[in-house]
């Protein structure tokens, strides 16, 4: 019994290794677990689901393959592919969740979300963050024509590298009281989260009570991998070099 937590991979055509690690990824251990979960920023950019490329459709196959095999599969948004719709999940039977949902993991009742909503410090993000949430914003973009998308979409890319190099470190990171406020807004003890790249299993007080917030890996140096079995959780690594 194995379920599966990967976020942060940044999927992009330029980056053939992270891309052959992941599809390894899917054809082999994914398939012997009872579920896989995607935690957000799958894709470097993701410009809508009419974005059909030979790269897209080949992650979009890997995820078919995956759930025709059986194996579900769910999905929350990150800030990287937030415009990932309806029409991905019908072509690929990935399961698109609420940006904060409860599962349970072996029994225990467990918060999973991308985890920018916890950088609370980082009010420029937020106030970013708000704008291309809008349901209107969103509504306008999606009429432009791809091309002018694809091109907004690499001017978003370059801004974001050079503003966060800019930024320190600690804004960019969760802020602790927003963690536990949401653990204890949901009643959980657990809770299981990407965004940051900075993977850890982290101990904190919740209501008077231990509590859990595991912090998955990105996908830029080598495969990062949470495995949750009955008897405990466990993060991995997976090398790029050496393949399934």
């Amino acid at each position: 019994m194995t379920t599966l937590f990967i976020a942060d991979l940044h999927l992009s055509a330029e980056r053939t290794d992270i891309t052959d690690c992941f599809l390894s990824f899917m054809q082999q251990e994914a398939r012997g677990a009872d579920a896989l979960y995607v935690l957000g920023d799958l894709f470097e950019m993701w410009i809508g689901d009419d974005d059909n490329s030979p790269f897209h459709q080949q992650i979009k196959n890997a995820f078919k393959q995956l759930t025709d095999s059986g194996v579900p599969c769910f999905f929350i948004h990150g800030n990287r592919d937030f415009l990932v719709g309806s029409h991905f999940s019908r072509e690929t039977g990935v399961q698109l969740l609420p940006q904060h949902s409860i599962i349970d993991l072996y029994g225990t009742p467990t918060l999973i979300l991308h985890g920018d909503t916890l950088c609370t410090l980082d009010e420029a993000y937020q106030r970013y963050r708000k704008k291309v949430h809008n349901r209107f914003i969103q509504w306008l973009f999606f009429r432009l024509p791809l091309r002018y998308r694809q091109r907004i979409g690499d001017k978003i890319r370059s801004s974001s590298s050079q503003n966060n190099q800019a930024k320190n470190m600690t804004i960019m990171d969760v802020t602790p009281d927003e963690v536990s406020k949401v653990m204890a807004e949901h009643n959980v003890l657990s809770m299981i989260h990407g965004h940051t790249h900075r993977p850890g299993v982290h101990t904190l007080i919740v209501g008077g009570k231990a509590a859990t917030r595991i912090v998955l890996g990105d996908w830029y140096d080598h495969g990062s991998v949470l495995v949750c079995r009955p008897e405990g959780n466990r993060l991995e690594k997976r090398d790029f070099s050496n393949q399934y």
